[in-house]
């Protein structure tokens, strides 16, 4: 079978080759993989800033969807011909992680999947709703469960909040579609006016021009009758938590989900004091996490926005989108 290694830093070290395909064994999995879709994760492992030693080689990726081809010895939850999608954390079943959990991340410390064929443990695979495609599907494991993680988990959404995303990456526009499909209202920036154009296409209430006003909190601040609002997606880091700090509500919830400007912050301890925030660090979510998300978009049918599907082979193009800034998911398609 043909699979993707990364043998440096760097995309100049991406190739394919070939390695025999795997058999399951007991408590196992071999699923045929027909999508992988990319997150920022997969993008900094590539280019080295991601925060934590690489040992290579490794094969990256970490969200596929596909067919079950083949099952270990005693397995009864799945069976051949299933539909499943991976578990970013495999054996985070429910609670709190533990080491035990980090380290079993897809991708890295664990074998990624952007390969033909991928051997997953039976807890870290999931049946996914039939109304979606495997590209669809693929999409899911990352940014939709962090998205439901912080809104739904830690943030505890209502309908009367108003929750803040920012840009159009993938976590953001899932967080305001989830949001939307709950009933809460949903105020979006970005610095593109054509990405602003199309988020209003989606269902936000209000969009905000950050390229325009960089102080996007006093904006924030007219829309909601100086108020604020009740949650936050910080996906940006560095400097922004301050502006997300300013823009937050009384006793709003701040998720930090992200630092694509920065990996530290200098904010006001008296500001986040005074206003009772809560601020949220977490990577991901658990299998439960995972679970019942998919319930949700079982019965509100949201479908996945999908800026491009690439072919296997154009691996290097697709992360080069990813790094330009997508309005939505990557995908690489295997069949």
């Amino acid at each position: 079978m043909r699979i993707w290694q990364l043998e440096g830093q760097g995309k100049e070290h991406l190739r394919i080759t070939e390695q025999p395909r795997p058999s399951p064994g007991p408590g196992q999995v071999l699923v045929r993989a027909e999508a992988v879709s990319l997150n920022y994760r997969d993008k900094a492992i590539v280019d080295g800033s991601y925060p934590a030693r690489i040992t290579f080689p490794i094969v990256p990726g970490s969200d596929v969807a596909g067919e079950v081809v083949s099952v270990g010895e005693g397995l009864m939850r799945f069976k051949v011909g299933d539909r499943v999608l991976s578990v970013f954390k495999q054996r985070w079943l429910d609670g709190v992680p533990n080491p035990e959990a980090n380290a079993s991340n897809l991708g890295w410390p664990l074998t990624g999947v952007l390969a033909e064929y991928v051997l997953l443990d039976e807890d870290g695979v999931l049946a996914y709703p039939a109304y979606l495609t495997a590209a669809q599907a693929s999409t899911l494991p990352i940014a939709a469960v962090t998205a439901w993680v912080a809104l739904f988990k830690h943030g505890q959404l209502k309908p009367q909040h108003t929750v803040l995303v920012q840009g159009t990456g993938g976590v953001s526009l899932f967080g305001l579609q989830l949001a939307l499909a709950h009933g809460a209202r949903v105020i979006a920036i970005s610095r593109s006016e054509e990405k602003i154009q199309r988020i209003e296409q989606l269902g936000a209430s209000a969009m905000i021009n950050s390229s325009v006003m960089p102080n996007w909190e006093e904006a924030v601040r007219l829309l909601t009758s100086g108020e604020g609002v009740d949650q936050i997606l910080e996906v940006v880091g560095g400097d922004s938590l301050r502006h997300s700090i300013n823009a937050a509500a009384w006793g709003a919830h701040i998720a930090i989900i992200g630092f694509l400007e920065g990996k530290t912050s200098s904010i006001s301890l008296p500001d986040l004091m005074m206003k009772s925030l809560k601020i949220h660090g977490f990577s991901v979510g658990s299998r439960k996490d995972t679970e019942e998300l998919l319930s949700f978009l079982e019965v509100h049918r949201i479908e996945p926005v999908i800026d491009a599907v690439y072919d296997f082979v154009d691996l290097p193009d697709a992360l080069d989108h990813l790094d330009r800034g997508p309005f939505g998911k990557i995908v690489v398609k295997l069949r």
